[in-house]
């Protein structure tokens, strides 16, 4: 029987021991003694919300099938037990083998949002590894950085010794193979470093230098290493099927926040919303076959026991084979008694007569995504969705039994104005009035529900909106002040709600998502006061991280209300993302004026990502 790490009277004394045992269903179990490469595998948040990343679960079962490699997880320690191992110096430990993180080889952190940035550096810190690359030495684990917020490093550059830009499936074998070469030469962590940067898809930080101009913006950024590449592009993986995917997912003792089968139908979009940083890295479409769907959909619910399978993608609706595939998980479902997921649909007739085949209509509710509250507003960032559209797709809901409606929108999008603001109230005003012009009052199943929520837009990078300026704390609140009142004069203000994201964060994470290397001075100030948990509103203590910009003399401004000009150097671009800066820019001036860029089945618009050589680029037209 496995030793855990913590004793019986620490785990009886903290919330949700079960986070810190391990031992869950499908877990790896391998001796540590028999392999060659120790991989811990980290996502920098608690338990509950590590486990839902499917990214994780793939590589996970990926590094596993290995017979040379172990690998096991790790996630934030919730601040019950951060406390306790501090006072006990308790060192952090993996969940399999209940081992020191210190003791592994690598350690891998996914960077999925922002706001986990000081979560790194507890990681770091709770494992006893030294905070700075420059700082550790030959007996401590490489630590490498993943995920989409790789595609801006800079901000974690000091605190990471490598970056792997990209889908994780197509080079990590080779990486590993390079470390263990590295190891039986008996050649230091400098000379696996080296080699790392010469394999595709691998940033090495301290191999690159960054020089700046007096305005603060930066003047170059060159590689101060022979073996370091001027420009790093990402991995891809072309053909979906030829990956590995996972047999048999780990399935968590306690609730977590995706506690269900995820079948992933296809990977990128062809929409190209100006905003959505995911829509452009992860270009071009690339879709799972029908029998590879349905075979993979089969064994997940077997290997699990799982009552919910759930497709993912960022567009579901634009999958090709979507009614079949539904169609067949209906047939397989109903008979095990598992109930289907249907995120990222468009509402159209077929959607929602899945939907309602699939769900309670009674106590669901449906989700629309405008994004902006005017026509002219859904122009800008293309978003490719006519208000006449959401009317008639609200009206076939309400036919369908529906009575509930979700509403998304950004706040302090590039042009908006007063009219666009109060047009998110105009809209959800008119989609109530839908249900009570289309639904005769003996048919009803009582009021409409509208529900509209705005989130504060931060421009990312590899977006077209990456030159953007972005509002100030008090702007945001003042457009959704704007917004609010605007909902009080509706008619049917008693069925319609409204409300809104944080500001604060928001502001920050606009920072974070186009700093440079300079900000990793901040998001150690910040941590050192005590940031942790930034995600969490709860534990998120903005005073903290002003107190961080103040004694780092960096003023956070310079990051987010700044006019960029076109031909300023970014963080990322040494990064080739398959979408190029030509391209992003041409999308910026169409937003500039308010025209629109068709999807990529409609029309080709030359965005880059022809050059990987598959997906929807090279969809036979006829």
């Amino acid at each position: 029987m496995r030793k855990l790490a913590l004793p019986d009277e620490i785990l009886l004394s903290i919330q949700q021991p079960a986070r810190y045992i391990g031992g869950e269903v499908n877990m790896c179990v391998k001796d540590p003694k028999d392999v060659a490469i120790r991989f811990a595998m980290c996502f920098p948040d608690v338990y509950e919300i590590g486990m839902s990343h499917l990214g994780i679960q793939i590589l996970y079962d990926m590094f596993n099938r290995r017979e040379d490699t172990y690998c096991e997880r790790v996630y934030s320690p919730w601040t019950d037990l951060d406390k306790i191992m501090r006072e006990h110096k308790i060192p952090l430990f993996a969940l399999e083998s209940q081992d020191p993180i210190k003791d592994f080889d690598f350690l891998g952190i996914t960077l999925q949002y922002e706001m986990c940035y000081t979560n790194v550096l507890q990681i770091l810190d709770l494992s006893r590894i030294p905070l700075h690359s420059s700082e550790r030495g030959e007996d401590d684990p490489v630590v490498i950085g993943g995920g989409p917020c790789a595609y801006n490093p800079e901000p974690l550059a000091e605190f990471f010794d490598l970056f792997y830009i990209g889908e994780g499936e197509t080079v990590y074998d080779r990486l590993l193979d390079v470390y263990l070469d590295n190891k039986k030469q008996g050649k230091s962590r400098f000379e696996f470093l080296k080699k790392a940067a010469g394999i595709p898809g691998i940033y090495v930080p301290a191999f690159y230098d960054v020089t700046y101009k007096e305005d603060g913006t930066i003047k170059t950024f060159l590689p101060n290493n022979l073996c370091a590449p001027e420009k790093v592009t990402k991995e891809l993986v072309v053909t979906l099927d030829d990956a590995p995917y996972i047999e048999k997912p780990l399935v968590p003792f306690l609730k977590v926040t995706q506690d269900r089968v995820v079948l992933e139908i296809q990977r990128g979009c062809i929409r190209g919303c100006r905003f959505c940083q995911a829509g452009n890295v992860y270009r071009p479409l690339r879709e799972h076959g029908l029998d590879y769907l349905k075979h993979y959909a089969k064994k997940l619910i077997e290997t699990t026991g799982h009552d919910e399978i759930s497709l993912s993608s960022l567009s579901s609706s634009d999958y090709t084979y979507l009614p079949e595939l539904v169609n067949y998980l209906i047939d397989e479902c109903s008979a095990k008694g598992v109930n289907i997921s249907l995120p990222s649909l468009r509402i159209d007739a077929f959607s929602l007569d899945v939907m309602s085949k699939v769900q309670d209509v009674k106590k669901s509710s449906l989700t629309f995504a405008p994004e902006a509250g005017s026509q002219r507003l859904r122009d800008v960032i293309n978003k490719g969705l006519t208000e006449e559209v959401i009317l008639k797709g609200a009206a076939m809901a309400f036919h369908g039994g529906w009575n509930r409606v979700k509403l998304y929108f950004m706040l302090g999008l590039p042009t908006e104005q007063r009219e666009d603001m109060e047009g998110i109230a105009l809209l959800s005003e008119k989609i109530a009035e839908t249900y009570y012009d289309e639904i005769p009052k003996d048919q009803r199943h009582g009021k409409v529900q509208i529900v509209a929520s705005s989130s504060f837009f931060v421009p990312k990078p590899f977006t077209p909106f990456q030159w953007a300026k972005m509002c100030t704390k008090e702007e945001f609140l003042e457009r959704a002040y704007i917004v609010k009142n605007k909902f009080r004069e509706m008619k049917n203000f008693k069925s319609l709600k409204y409300n809104w994201h944080e500001a604060d964060v928001t502001v920050l994470e606009g920072v974070l998502a186009r700093g440079d290397r300079r900000v990793c001075a901040v998001v150690e100030a910040a941590y050192n006061n005590g940031a942790l948990f930034d995600s969490w509103s709860e534990y998120f203590d903005n005073s903290l991280w002003m107190r961080a910009f103040e004694s780092c003399g960096i003023a956070p401004d310079f990051y987010t209300v700044r006019e960029r000009g076109l031909d300023e150097i970014f963080p990322w671009d040494f990064i080739d993302a398959g979408v190029s800066k030509e391209f992003l820019k041409r999308e910026w001036l169409l937003a500039m004026k308010e025209e629109v860029t068709p999807n990529c089945r409609q029309r080709c618009s030359g965005c880059g990502a022809r050059g990987f050589g598959g997906g929807v680029c090279y969809e036979d037209k006829n």
